[in-house]
């Protein structure tokens, strides 16, 4: 999600996360620039029609944010003054920030302690008439329950928006996330498993819903000076979308990587006392945007330990939403929020690392003396 790495850990000789910018991307942006089609041109309806792919859906509007997806998603939808969205406070603030753009409330949902993501049970708990929508954010990459949400939702009357910026190629079932809901929201900024500089994606099976996102991103026109709806200007460059699709081309792989990498350091750190893996029920693919752990008492002298071995690390995200500023007005009461908030930690898991980063991560979290 847009400006989460900034301020957000520490750093050490290992990176918590390295966005890649190889030669073939430099190789597509100046393609561009030489073109002189640089702003929703070919590149942009290319990548477009390749994330479907990756989406599971028909249709895909590029946008230039992942909280512009976000945001004009939820206006495409219908969604405003007078509406509520539940969605989680474990999140980044672009998730409730985008409710509010558009007039609407969020109301905050606490989390299933093992996934980090919304918890079904009291989303069911919080519905009530002014309720228009449910958005279930895919943390680190982990699909949230949308089998039991997307029921939920049929049997309210309720739309479902899938924050999915964390979480390309992620599935439950087989069935990839950003198509269950109505519509999904997806991110490029440099820190996610694949990035365009900085962009996002909305996926939908609604061709009238894509049509609308098409004239909100651009002044309400398609065509030049026809402008048929009140619009914004949250277009997506041909460079960010030259550099996205040579980006996609590798997503597969490094979202192999990542899950093998994730794979090593939950065996290593299985009888590691203090230390609790990310949870992955059945039938749930997670793709690793985030390796997070639980750490057992003082998180921060240990994330401290990790910086002077060398190990980068992040606490995503140390203050849930509704305890900003600009909520505070919230009366939620979410425990596992709390809890989430005061004892998670990232560790590298990118697909960079090699074989020595590992066993140095590995050795680094082993050594760690952790007090209560």
């Amino acid at each position: 999600m847009p400006g989460e790495q900034r301020g957000a850990g520490t750093r050490g000789d290992i990176p918590p996360a390295k966005p890649y910018l190889g030669e073939a991307e430099i190789e597509a942006a100046v393609a561009v620039l030489r073109s002189g089609m640089v702003v929703q041109g070919p590149e942009v309806a290319g990548f477009e029609d390749e994330f479907t792919k990756v989406a599971g859906t028909q249709h895909c509007v590029a946008v230039n944010s992942g909280t512009s997806a976000l945001q004009l998603a939820l206006m495409a939808m219908g969604i405003g003054r007078g509406d509520e969205v539940i969605v989680p406070s474990f999140s980044f603030a672009a998730s409730a920030n985008a409710v509010r753009l558009v007039g609407a409330e969020p109301v905050f949902a606490d989390i299933e302690p093992g996934s980090f993501c919304i918890d079904p049970e009291h989303v069911a708990s919080l519905i009530g008439p002014r309720t228009a929508a449910i958005m279930p954010v895919h943390l680190y990459g982990h699909p949230a329950d949308c089998t039991r949400l997307t029921a939920l939702a049929r049997v309210h009357g309720l739309q479902i928006l899938e924050d999915a910026c964390q979480a390309h190629g992620a599935e439950v079932d087989g069935k990839p996330v950003g198509s269950f809901g109505v519509a999904g929201a997806f991110s490029f900024y440099p820190t996610k498993n694949m990035h365009a500089l900085e962009g996002g994606m909305v996926t939908t099976d609604d061709a009238g819903l894509a049509r609308t996102l098409r004239l909100l991103r651009n002044q309400g026109m398609e065509q030049r000076y026809a402008n048929e709806i009140v619009g914004a200007n949250m277009r997506m460059t041909d460079v960010s979308a030259a550099i996205g699709r040579v980006q996609l081309g590798r997503l597969g792989d490094w979202t192999e990587q990542r899950r093998a990498n994730a794979a090593f350091l939950d065996a290593a750190f299985a009888d590691v006392e203090g230390v609790l893996t990310p949870s992955v029920p059945a039938g749930a693919r997670h793709v690793y945007h985030q390796y997070t752990v639980r750490i057992a008492g003082d998180r921060d002298g240990a994330q401290r330990q990790l910086k002077e071995a060398g190990v980068g690390s992040a606490v995503y995200y140390p203050v849930p939403i509704h305890r900003l500023a600009p909520y505070a007005e919230s009366k939620a009461d979410l425990p596992e929020t709390d809890r989430a908030a005061a004892e998670v930690l990232s560790l590298p898991v990118h697909p960079s690392l090699t074989g020595g980063d590992l066993d140095r991560i590995v050795d680094a979290v082993r050594s760690l003396e952790l007090q209560p």
